[in-house]
């Protein structure tokens, strides 16, 4: 459905896009996740037809976002940072002015309007001023506008920024709702959005793709926590470390969440799965285990572990390079 190849924007000298390449199937919901200047909102725009790239392709829908532009828009419905809405107009004239203005056949303008409408619970509001609704409500008009014409793809830009955390909640009901049908762009710099609604993250850190993987896949580790009571530690290490799959054994001293058990880290190869045999020594050894699962990290963790990474790759030993900084989960940027 989209695909971008090699894809890069300057501003000047300022290297804003460094040679992003991927793919985004029909039906997924992506994450486009980075710091305040990443880059995401760059990406977004050549995506949207909005900027032409300084190198490199994309298309959508087959249509290239720079040849064939206005064939590309078709397939795309767009909501900017800051909606763009008009104040003194109803709802319902506001969305069929947009309906008309993506191209919508007049007969069907109507129809369009009432389904964008009840996909985004305006349906009691089309006769209201859109400068008395809720900003909650009125970022549902900007979603509205973005549907009315039934694109396949629907991209995002912040859709939750500046909402009070009851709004955000109905924001991500609803943008889970669309991804029934809608291939969903999400681009945020707030962790809890990307857990919330998306199966697929990309991370961009100063232009650059840091990760493209499935959420699960970029929150798991190799890494299994053992809460375990009985025998003498270093025997318990030994056995453990023998188990096949483990690399190493961490005795993380008493569990403060199981009272006289003691917590260990199991390190363990990719793909291996421990458990089954420390169930299987634990009877044989008469242990008592409270809980054994693999330790799945944050995306916090995972988006810092990138950054210290990005940093440590582009820092000269004369000038180090400062951190950018992290999104937090509450909606801002980390001091």
């Amino acid at each position: 459905m989209i695909s971008i190849d090699h894809l890069t924007r300057r501003y000047g000298e300022v290297l804003a896009v460094d040679d992003v390449s991927l793919e985004v199937e029909r039906g997924e919901v992506v994450g486009l996740l980075g710091h305040n200047g990443a880059g995401k909102t760059t990406v977004m725009k050549i995506l949207t037809g909005f900027l032409e790239p300084t190198s490199g392709r994309v298309t959508v829908g087959g249509h290239d976002t720079t040849q064939d532009r206005t064939a590309a828009q078709r397939q795309i419905g767009y909501l900017p940072e800051n909606a763009p809405l008009y104040p003194e107009m109803l709802v319902q004239e506001y969305l069929c002015m947009m309906a008309e203005l993506r191209e919508v056949a007049q007969g069907e303008v109507p129809r369009a309007v009432a389904e964008a409408a009840l996909a985004t619970g305006l349906e009691n509001h089309l006769v209201t001023p859109i400068h008395t609704l809720s900003k909650g409500y009125r970022q549902r008009v900007g979603i509205a506008q973005a549907i009315v014409h039934r694109p396949p793809v629907l991209v995002l830009d912040e859709p939750t920024n500046g909402l009070d955390p009851t709004q955000i909640q109905s924001i991500r009901d609803l943008i889970l709702k669309l991804a029934e049908r809608t291939t969903i762009i999400l681009s945020t710099h707030i962790l809890q959005e990307i857990e919330a609604v998306c199966g697929r993250v990309l991370v961009m850190i100063d232009g650059a793709l840091a990760a493209d993987e499935a959420l699960d896949d970029l929150l798991s580790s190799q890494t299994v926590t053992l809460s375990l009571r009985g025998g003498h530690p270093d025997t318990v290490a030994a056995q453990l470390r023998a188990i096949g799959g483990v690399r190493s054994v961490t005795n993380q001293g008493e569990d403060p969440d199981h009272a006289g058990f003691r917590a260990w880290e199991l390190d363990c190869e990719p793909a291996a799965n421990p458990v089954p045999d420390v169930v299987e020594a634990a009877q044989a050894e008469n242990w008592s285990i409270a809980a054994a699962a693999p330790r799945r990290l944050t995306l916090e963790r995972v988006f810092r572990e990138l950054l210290e990474r990005h940093v440590a790759k582009n820092s000269q030993p004369s000038q180090p390079s400062q951190p950018s900084q992290t999104p937090r989960h509450d909606g801002g940027s980390a001091q």
